[in-house]
């Protein structure tokens, strides 16, 4: 279990660097890949591209589901970190606008739809490869480590954004410093794979294949025959994909953009928002694992609902201060709630069809309502100037999950079947 929990959280979290890069160097790719004029509304076309990433992960979830369920979950995530390695040390090689005009963001496009193809079978499938190998006991604790190791890929992120830039002037950074946390995607890749290749496979998947209860059509029979879990894990995850991008993704140029907070600053908060997902996330799963995950879940989406408005009216009193605890704060509430999540997404679908029914609620939920997030957040200070906006949009997402949760049944203490 120790060896299985090392190289899920590595291979997880250096998958997740890769991705997250992206939203750190949003800022500096606005200005490179689109041509002089609106800022506003190049910052918007990068969050767009950054959205293009998740409309992929629907079909990536879709074809790595279909393989993690008929080849086994092992030689699929093998597979899904190359896939995410070499876009991304791609993008660092990529010319700009000012070298091959319009080409340079289409060309960016194209390698963020293969990154979101990769990391669309990639998380859902550590999830299910890290429970599926949990004792019962401890499945809510090991299934969050998935998101741990989520933030570990972010901060590093984060701390290369940050440090790459330290000794270089601005126009060496603009010149060829931003690329270096990109082209570091490939020998992290190499990494991930090789810890991978020595894990073994799933002992529920092997028990599944031995005595025949694999499905041979995966796809189709979730949609078939799981589709109410399917709109469940769907509607449970909304409150863990749309608070916690518009936490780690849109918040750090929010910060920059309005609140005029210093860049260096914004990734100070940033890492400390990274730091408490780290310890609480853990904290209410090991908690679910002793009460249940359906009460913790309730208390996690109703604190959201009540606690959203005050936070960021805290955060937009703009001094350093106030933003860093109001952004520790959200941090907190997406941490309670996200921490079990993993775990009860693997407990909702059955084995045979474990992988892919994951893949296309998590994947579909992403993309929808995680990955457009920083765009239609950007969209609506831009159509509105009310910053208020983007708590009542999280209060809509808490609701609906606690509606869903209402006809969660719990399952913490059933054995995977």
């Amino acid at each position: 279990m120790r060896k299985v929990l090392i190289s899920g959280m590595i291979g997880n979290g250096l998958e997740w660097y890769d991705f997250a890069v992206y939203a750190y160097m949003s800022l500096i790719i606005s200005t490179l890949f689109f041509p002089a004029g609106d800022a506003d509304v190049h910052l918007l076309a990068t969050f767009g591209i950054y959205a293009v990433g998740f409309v992929a992960r629907p079909f990536g979830g879709i074809l790595f589901g279909r393989l993690g369920d008929r080849i086994g979950r092992r030689k699929t995530l093998m597979i899904s970190i190359f896939m995410m390695a070499i876009p991304t040390g791609c993008i660092g090689l990529l010319p700009t606008y000012a070298q091959i005009g319009i080409y340079a963001p289409m060309l960016l496009t194209l390698l963020r739809l293969l990154q979101g193809l990769a990391l669309g079978g990639a998380f859902s499938g550590c999830i299910t490869f890290m429970v599926e190998h949990a004792p019962q006991a401890r499945r809510g604790l090991i299934g969050s480590t998935t998101i741990s190791s989520l933030v570990i890929g972010f901060l590093l992120g984060a701390i290369m954004a940050s440090l790459v830039k330290l000794p270089m002037s601005q126009m060496q950074y603009e010149s060829w410093g931003w690329r270096i946390p990109f082209l570091l995607g490939v020998p992290i890749g190499f990494i991930g794979f090789y810890i991978r290749h020595h894990c073994d496979e799933s002992p529920v998947y092997v028990a599944a294949k031995q005595c025949g209860g694999l499905s041979k059509t995966p796809v189709r029979d979730t949609l078939v025959q799981e589709w109410m879990h399917v709109l469940q894990a769907l509607g449970i995850y909304l409150t863990v994909t749309m608070p916690f991008y518009l936490l780690t993704a849109y918040l750090l140029t929010f910060c920059q953009k309005y609140l005029k907070t210093a860049p260096q600053d914004a990734l100070t908060i940033n890492m400390a928002v990274m730091l408490v997902l780290f310890f609480v996330a853990p904290f209410s799963a090991w908690l679910t694992d002793h009460i249940g995950r359906k009460k913790v879940l309730m208390f996690g989406a109703l604190a959201f609902f009540i606690c959203i408005y005050p936070v960021f009216s805290l955060m937009l009193q703009g001094d350093f201060w106030s933003v860093l605890w109001a952004q520790m704060a959200f941090a907190a509430l997406v941490g309670l709630y996200t921490g079990p999540v993993p775990t009860v997404l693997v407990e909702i679908f059955p084995t045979r069809v474990r992988y892919t029914g994951m893949a296309i609620a998590y994947n579909i939920s992403a993309a929808v309502f995680g990955g457009t997030t920083p765009m239609i957040c950007q969209w609506l200070m831009d159509n509105t100037h009310n910053p208020y906006t983007m708590p009542y949009y999280v209060m809509i997402m808490a609701a609906v999950s606690l509606v869903t949760l209402c006809f969660y049944r719990e399952r913490y203490q059933d054995k995977l079947a």
